[in-house]
């Protein structure tokens, strides 16, 4: 970090220095664990507009016994009054997460807690993965007893409802205006512009590439 008097620049403090440089209007980052998610870059949300109403904050299970077999050093508890408090800060905030199904001895009460997790957040969208052991992880040594028919399963279950979260939201948006970014030509007609909503959707419109790299509303 940068050093002054001795001291390291924390993340959230990283955040207000980056909100002031000039032309940057819009910061978006990708978290890797809620235990590094504290109040200051909570504040950091009242405080700075730059800061986009969506957020990535990893989970990985909404079970407890689980998230201690992972050794992931947080409860549910913890996480969901950490989305808490960000949801006061900001009530329009969407939240992506990851999820791993099928971790050693998860049990059909342990799956029922991730998706219990999952109907109370509500995510905009998960990065759902089945759990498979990496040789040389202290999870590798764990005994594995779970068909990959049921892992397959449970991903289709969890997968399925976060889709139905999100596209509920997408038709929420729908005659709204938004401000977005534009961020290339589009994919499915290169005539048209791609540009990126704050809360993380994309959105295809015919404009010219000028477009591109800049705001559009």
């Amino acid at each position: 970090g940068a050093k002054h008097d001795g001291e390291i620049c924390d993340f959230a403090e990283l955040l207000y220095f980056v909100a002031a440089v000039d032309g940057i209007e819009r910061i978006r980052y990708t978290t890797s664990h809620p235990m590094e998610f504290n109040e200051r870059i909570i504040q950091a949300y009242i405080d700075l507009p730059q800061l986009v109403n969506h957020l990535h904050l990893p989970v990985q299970s909404g079970s407890d016994r689980i998230l201690a077999a992972m050794k992931r050093n947080h409860t549910v508890l913890e996480y969901k009054s950490k989305v808490r408090k960000l949801l006061a800060a900001r009530p329009d905030m969407r939240l992506s997460t990851d999820i791993i199904v099928g971790f050693p001895g998860e049990t059909d009460a342990d799956f029922a807690a991730t998706m219990k997790l999952v109907e109370e957040i509500r995510y905009d969208q998960s990065f759902s993965f089945i759990y498979s052991a990496r040789p040389g992880t202290p999870a590798a040594e764990l005994p594995d007893e779970l068909p990959l028919e049921i892992k397959k399963q449970r991903l289709s279950i969890l997968q399925t409802r976060i889709n139905q979260f999100a596209a509920e939201y997408s038709r929420r948006l729908v005659g709204q205006q938004q401000r977005v970014l534009g961020i290339g030509p589009s994919k499915k007609n290169p005539m048209e512009i791609q540009a990126r909503t704050e809360c993380n959707r994309i959105v295809n419109f015919a404009g010219p590439h000028t477009l591109i790299g800049g705001f559009a509303e």
